[in-house]
């Protein structure tokens, strides 16, 4: 019994002595400019609103925890019809940019964005993409796997013969962008289900349900299967290698990350509550 003791002492020394501490040494990578310039046209709203915010920051390190804000720059959009120019400004110096007059994008209008930051010139251009209001929001009886999620169900009218995208934003940070190729122009219903811990009943959530164009679908896929749900959203980690529609015209080596859009808009606010 004693040298079945010793033993296991020894074993429990070899391995405590084994235990070291390994630093590893992350490459820092030169900070990229990132735009996040989704313009949202609530047409369901009376008078009809726009939210036409240009969020600017930098990328970060892997394990930096602060995505840092850009402030100084200089940020204009161009009406491309008429060449009207709306200057952007930095209010509360947060980095995020509004026009210092309200204005509504037009139907059938490309706008061109412009942003100057570190004396080199970012561009992109979007029109509006029109979309179809929720013929229903409300909330189901049914669950998955747990038995225990929260079921949204939606229900909208696909605008007939041209192709459509669409983004849905649920609220809390989770997002799901669709394509009509398998119901164009007829009623299309479907549910989304929140999780158990992802959402704390009695609740409100407010839905929106965006037109999108087909660069801007695959663009946010490819967005959301690397960097997740939740979070802060899509656009807190962009990965570094995803371009996105804005390019810089003064040194290309330096691209941008992010994407320049502008969608029809329509909410929906709706009470969940927990199920008997």
């Amino acid at each position: 019994m004693k040298n079945i003791k010793i033993i296991f002492v020894l074993i429990i020394i070899l391995f405590t002595s084994c235990e070291k501490v390994v630093d590893i040494d992350v490459p820092s990578i030169e900070p990229k400019l990132i735009v996040d310039a989704s313009f949202e046209v609530l047409f369901n709203q009376s008078p009809v609103v726009a939210n036409t915010t240009v969020k600017l920051s930098l990328s970060a390190d892997y394990f930096d925890e602060e995505i840092p804000a850009v402030t100084n720059a200089v940020v204009t959009l161009t009406n491309l019809s008429d060449n009207t120019i709306i200057p952007f400004v930095d209010t509360n110096a947060d980095g995020k940019f509004n026009p210092i007059a309200s204005f509504i994008p037009a139907d059938d209008t490309e706008y061109e964005l412009t942003i100057i930051y570190n004396n080199e010139i970012y561009k992109g251009k979007a029109s509006k993409v029109k979309s179809t209001p929720f013929t229903s929001v409300e909330q189901g009886d049914e669950t998955l796997f747990s038995g225990e999620e929260t079921e949204l169900k939606i229900t909208f009218k696909d605008a007939p013969i041209i192709e459509n995208y669409y983004l849905f934003n649920f609220d809390k940070n989770f997002y799901t962008s669709i394509d009509d190729r398998f119901f164009n122009g007829v009623e299309y219903n479907f549910s989304f289900f929140y999780q158990e811990d992802e959402i704390e009943l009695p609740t409100t959530v407010n839905i929106k349900m965006s037109g999108i164009t087909k660069d801007y679908y695959t663009y946010f896929q490819v967005l959301s299967s690397q960097s997740g749900q939740g979070g802060g959203g899509p656009f807190q980690s962009i990965p570094s290698s995803l371009l996105g529609n804005i390019v810089n015209t003064t040194n290309d080596a330096n691209f941008p990350l992010g994407y320049f859009h502008i969608s029809e808009t329509d909410t929906y606010s709706i009470r969940l509550v927990e199920k008997e």
